[in-house]
């Protein structure tokens, strides 16, 4: 059976990913500014493109999240920002979904073999989880070298870097592990949608019985 491969020969799919993330998140930070426009560098429809445009999404959302926590933050701006960060969160689904409808195209050719397994979870939404994990590293890295922190929060903060550290290195590996049954043709997969009721106004009682 000839086993399709992902993006460029000689490096995991998750390598690539985790590059682009971390090409992502080093990017945001020029400005460090949630209304900074986004600049994807890569060609519009390829799997770069949307692992970037994916990460885009996380790293802005990660500091709405920031500012939201404001204790002292105006309400209205606080009501404004929360309709932001919900519109962040169906941009997020709505690509996870797109990311999961390029790998079923992608692998439509292979045939599952007769004892193929449906996997509980799909390639998309583990690579939606990579995503942030690599937000929490640059992030926690920042902590652990914090020069105004004591040396007790840089050692909790060391110590929790290790720990995310080597969940990037499993759920990588994981995820190759994934699409290499997948393109084997050991797993098939399947694109379910979310379905999010409350962001739909057939659906969402509160804005149907308006």
């Amino acid at each position: 059976m000839h086993v399709k491969q992902i993006i460029i020969p000689n490096m995991s799919f998750t390598e690539q990913a985790n590059q682009i993330f971390r090409q992502v998140i080093a990017d945001y930070h020029l400005t460090d500014n949630v209304d900074t426009p986004i600049r994807n560098p890569y060609t519009r429809g390829t799997i770069e493109y949307k692992l970037y445009q994916k990460c885009w999404i996380d790293t802005v959302q990660w500091h709405y999240e920031d500012i939201i926590r404001d204790p002292h933050i105006n309400p209205v701006e606080a009501l404004a920002l929360k309709r932001r960060i919900d519109h962040s969160n169906q941009d997020r689904t709505d690509l996870v979904e797109e990311i999961d409808s390029y790998f079923r195209q992608y692998y439509s050719d292979v045939n599952p073999l007769p004892q193929a397994r449906l996997n509980t979870e799909s390639p998309a939404w583990a690579i939606d989880r990579l995503s942030i994990l690599a937000l929490k590293i640059y992030h926690m890295q920042q902590e652990a070298e914090r020069q105004d922190a004591s040396p007790e929060h840089k050692q909790k903060c060391s110590a929790r870097l290790a720990v995310l550290l080597e969940q990037q290195k499993d759920l990588s590996l994981a995820i190759d592990q994934l699409l290499d049954d997948i393109a084997a043709g050991r797993i098939y997969m399947k694109v379910y949608r979310q379905m999010k009721m409350y962001n739909d106004p057939a659906t969402n009682p509160i804005l149907y019985k308006k």
